[in-house]
């Protein structure tokens, strides 16, 4: 038997009576919205949403983005009306659910130059992140089912996991969601390796582990001594989708792979981080180049940590991490962190709204490194424009993403696709509806160009055009007959 209390035992802060109010409302009316579907497992579909809300309370989101979660199919499967969504639970959830709503009719078709136009994609239109987050949970219920369906569908949604969503939450800094769907559809993308890489860690963890322990007994001792405050101590094994494309780098041998296996140690401050490295090096060698400080120098979304690598005395090689709980919190939940590490959830309540920049606290992480001096309201904005360049991603019928600059027009689209589809453009259709040459494309459009022998470009073209492949190919062809109407002049005149 499902129930709303495990969502609440999931969640990083006991949450106060008006969220679980919220949760519950939300659960209650999905339960209802859902009653009488089935999924191809032959569950409930309500078990689908749960799930995913399940996901969201142990990724730390908060009751907002929970609620939204056990929704997020509403719209779409139930016949249920916006209007009735933001009656019930407000502008904030809808936006949440409308948003998922909108990616999930999304398709990726396998082409590989086109992942990072479909990330990149998904990132423009969700204003609010927290859309991306309730689809990479729900995403992650639905890896999880795969053996329910067919198998030509199963490889499908593995590989868009793995292409698209994977690197999206890798984007976001949520590295446990990350390695969780990587691992979830590894088997069914390449399942021969799978096997490989899961029988090669099963023989190196019962050694591994070993090794760490002791490790993990002879620093606890000289911390303890040195009077450091230990939080955790604990170990985490390379998830095998990682491992496999690590061994792909080292020609598959696993003895050059020195993170397998990696002892985390948690301490409160950054200070005592820098003290346990020079203790752990007082007491094993390091191995040379090895050692990453990550704190000094975080990865661009936002991980922070130290990173070394020891000889353990015993003919063995070790990796050690070294962070703070708000740092592990990141490495963990990425952008989802801040709801425990950042704000209580007063202030979030009434700090976020649809689109808000402020929601966006890991990026301040990144104006200590650079130097963007822009007020926090306008930061993000400019984030997404020099991240996309001001670009739009829009769609063939089959569902190829084109990547093109703000204001672009069905003639960009159809150069982009092929010179010679550009030259004989006759018409055009936006999202099933003939459009002008001149209209003006959007984010998501699914463009159709209508082609013909006898069509060629007209020197007004160039007025609309925004992409220099266009503008070149027109212009030539414009010269071109220009050139010749001139000479047929000449030699008739």
């Amino acid at each position: 038997m499902i129930n709303v209390e495990e969502i609440y035992k999931l969640m990083d802060q006991d949450p106060s009576k008006e969220d679980k109010a919220l949760i519950k409302k939300a659960y209650d009316f999905a339960e209802k919205a859902h009653e009488g579907q089935k999924r191809a497992s032959g569950d409930p579909y309500f078990v689908h949403v749960f799930e995913t809300a399940k996901n969201l309370a142990r990724f730390g989101m908060d009751a907002t983005t929970i609620s939204a979660g056990l929704l997020h199919d509403t719209i779409e499967d139930t016949g249920t009306s916006p209007e009735t969504i933001e009656k019930e639970f407000g502008k904030m959830i809808l936006c949440i659910v409308n948003g998922v709503t909108k990616l999930g009719k999304l398709k990726y078709q396998g082409h590989e130059r086109h992942a990072e136009s479909l990330r990149k994609f998904f990132l423009a239109v969700a204003d609010d992140y927290r859309v991306l987050i309730v689809k990479l949970a729900d995403r992650l219920h639905n890896l999880q089912t795969l053996k329910y369906i067919r198998p030509e569908k199963q490889k499908r949604i593995a590989l868009e996991s793995l292409e698209i969503y994977a690197p999206l939450a890798n984007r976001l800094g949520i590295g446990k969601l990350k390695g969780e769907l990587e691992d979830a559809a590894f088997p069914y993308v390449f399942p021969k390796e799978h096997e490989m890489v899961k029988k090669m860690l099963e023989e190196k963890t019962v050694t591994a582990i070993a090794e760490l322990k002791n490790i993990e007994a002879d620093l606890t001792k000289e911390l303890h001594k040195q009077k450091i405050t230990i939080i955790r101590v604990s170990y985490r094994i390379k998830h095998l989708y990682s491992l496999w494309k690590k061994l792909q780098q080292y020609k598959m041998d696993i003895e050059k792979i020195y993170d397998i296996m990696a002892l985390r140690v948690i301490v409160p401050t950054v200070e005592d981080c820098y003290r346990v490295l020079g203790i752990i090096h007082s007491i094993w060698n390091p191995l040379p180049n090895r050692i990453k400080d990550y704190i000094a120098l975080p990865k661009l979304n936002g991980y922070q940590s130290i990173h070394t690598t020891i000889f353990t005395g015993s003919g063995s090689i070790a990796e050690i991490q070294i962070r703070t709980p708000e740092m592990h919190g990141r490495a963990e939940y990425g952008v989802a962190s801040h709801f425990a590490y950042k704000e209580s959830n007063e202030k979030l309540k009434k700090n976020i709204h649809p689109g808000s920049h402020r929601k966006f606290q890991w990026i301040d992480e990144f104006k200590e490194l650079g130097k963007n001096t822009e007020k926090p309201d306008n930061f993000l904005e400019t984030v997404k424009k020099d991240f996309f360049t001001d670009r739009i991603f829009v769609f063939t019928p089959k569902g190829d993403v084109i990547d093109l600059p703000e204001d672009s027009s069905p003639i960009d689209f159809a150069y982009a696709i092929h010179s010679e589809v550009g030259e004989k453009t006759a018409g055009a259709k936006i999202n099933g509806k003939m459009a002008p040459l001149a209209a003006k494309l959007k984010n998501g459009d699914i463009v159709e160009i209508t082609t013909n022998k006898n069509a060629h470009p007209a020197s007004k073209w160039l007025d609309y055009v925004k992409t220099n492949l266009a503008r070149k190919h027109i212009k030539q062809y414009v010269d071109n007959n220009s050139l010749i109407n001139k000479y047929i002049l000449k030699r008739f005149k």
